[in-house]
């Protein structure tokens, strides 16, 4: 048993001071004491550690390399495609777990405590399979148990280079499985994850609409019945136009009418809807998967907030590209874009919560639906994913409940995080990771020998 103790604490029944939260050998809270004598490990602010729902963690490398215009004189989410495509030619498997590790390193500094990697880098370039199939998830999932991050594997069937089942393009056969193989893939990442303690979970990511046919969505979908299933959703005008002309119907309205989408399902982006498309995903309980800041980067579009919010749905954040991993940020960014298309303020505030206590609470909570964590909540039973804060840090002093999420995301700095434990395991200590100079010199030596490849 490991006692933590906090000065205020967002519990699982709200605020309180004087908090002790007793931690149990199997990662688990066991019991949360308020107005408690100090006792064991303390700490300022402890808050619920929200899990990332969205990475692709490779992509981190790239930060830096796609903010030049085209020679065409313009530049868009394609371009930016066809640029990761050909960096992901150069990419080993040795390079892929250095870059993992180093982008989970940081997301848990920024107060994630969890991660779903939505993982479709399978195979060799060229498009050959390497000897085990799940070499590249082996990486991974190495990765994580070195940075002792709560991992959600998520293999991505990808079948097709669009909606017409054109085949793969040069820069995508490393993404490639029929349905067949890619079942054997994914009963091998199951075994992978074997080597990671036992709150990570396997799910399942049919890509997108365009990158597989309905038969392979459903295959996929049932190759995994309990755990999470996300799925790339509406993310580009260009993609909605060719799925609604391929099947008759937008993206997300196709897969409320002929996929049984519930509490397992977390649509990513999901930028591009109508309004009853967003009332219609609110409704079914599923969560939609934001990341805003990529979003922005790429020129997505911004999502509908407002009435996503009103009408009660479900929505946490993911990192995506990872060019800038920071937890506070990504719900920042959510907050200023839903400002900027309203020309109003507080637009993700509800009566009873301020906007970061809001948003916040649903980061927690929906972000561990969509990785299948039983986390999200400082309460007895739940994981014990927590987050510290320094409550004398400047922007935080003086501040009262929700006050203090609100002066964090808007004004504070990732600096702010004092620690972090995922399923009770303490990896970020006074601000830091516990193997942050092993990990950044790797990744350093990584980068390094990649540029001279690239």
């Amino acid at each position: 048993m490991a006692t933590l103790w906090a000065r205020t604490a967002l519990t699982g029944d709200g605020w309180h001071s004087n908090v002790r939260v007793d931690v149990a050998a199997d990662g688990r809270v066991a019991a949360v004491e308020h107005e408690a004598p100090p006792a064991g490990y303390r700490c300022g602010i402890l808050l619920p550690a929200p899990a990332n729902l969205h990475s692709h963690a490779f992509q981190r490398a790239m930060a830096g390399m796609t903010e030049r215009r085209g020679p065409s004189g313009g530049d868009s989410f394609w371009t930016w495609r066809r640029t990761m495509f050909a960096f992901l030619d150069h990419l080993t498997p040795d390079d892929a777990e250095a870059i993992t590790a180093f982008a989970q390193m940081e997301m848990l500094e920024a107060g994630f405590a969890a991660v779903a990697e939505f993982h479709y880098l399978h195979h060799q370039p060229g498009g050959a399979p390497y000897g085990d199939l799940a070499e590249m998830a082996n990486r991974i999932v190495a990765a994580a148990g070195q940075t002792g991050i709560g991992l959600t594997l998520l293999p991505v069937l990808y079948q097709q280079g669009g909606c017409d089942g054109r085949p793969l393009a040069p820069g995508q056969v490393r993404f490639g499985n029929d349905p067949e193989r890619f079942a054997r893939l994914h009963e091998r990442c199951a075994g992978a994850l074997a080597a990671l303690p036992g709150d990570a979970r396997l799910g399942v990511a049919p890509h997108s609409l365009r990158a597989v046919c309905p038969a392979g969505l459903s295959t996929a979908v049932a190759m995994c019945p309990d755990g999470p299933v996300h799925i790339h959703a509406a993310e580009q005008v260009a993609e909605v136009e060719e799925v609604e002309a391929a099947l008759g119907a937008r993206p997300v309205a196709w897969l409320l009418a002929n996929q049984p989408i519930d509490e397992r399902w977390c649509l990513i982006h999901a930028t591009q809807m109508e309004p009853a498309e967003t009332l219609a995903l609110a409704a079914s309980r599923a969560v939609a998967g934001l990341c805003p800041v990529t979003e922005a980067s790429l020129g997505d579009g911004i999502f509908d907030g407002a009435r996503y919010r009103a009408a009660g749905g479900r929505f946490g954040f993911g990192t995506d590209s990872n060019i800038a991993i920071s937890l506070a940020g990504e719900l920042r960014a959510l907050e200023y874009s839903q400002r900027l298309a309203t020309r109003s303020r507080a637009v993700m505030a509800d009566a009873a919560r301020s906007t970061g206590r809001l948003m916040f609470d649903q980061a927690a909570r929906c972000g561990a639906q969509a990785c299948g964590r039983d986390a999200g909540a400082i309460a007895p039973g739940r994981l014990a994913d927590l987050v510290a804060l320094d409550a004398d840090t400047t922007d935080l002093a003086l501040r009262h409940d929700d006050e203090i999420l609100d002066a964090w995301i808007f004004a504070g700095q990732d600096a702010c995080i004092t620690d972090v434990w995922s399923a009770g395991r303490h990896v970020v200590r006074e601000g830091a990771h516990v193997e942050r100079e092993t990990i950044v010199k790797r990744y350093r030596r990584t980068m390094a020998a990649l540029r001279d490849r690239l």
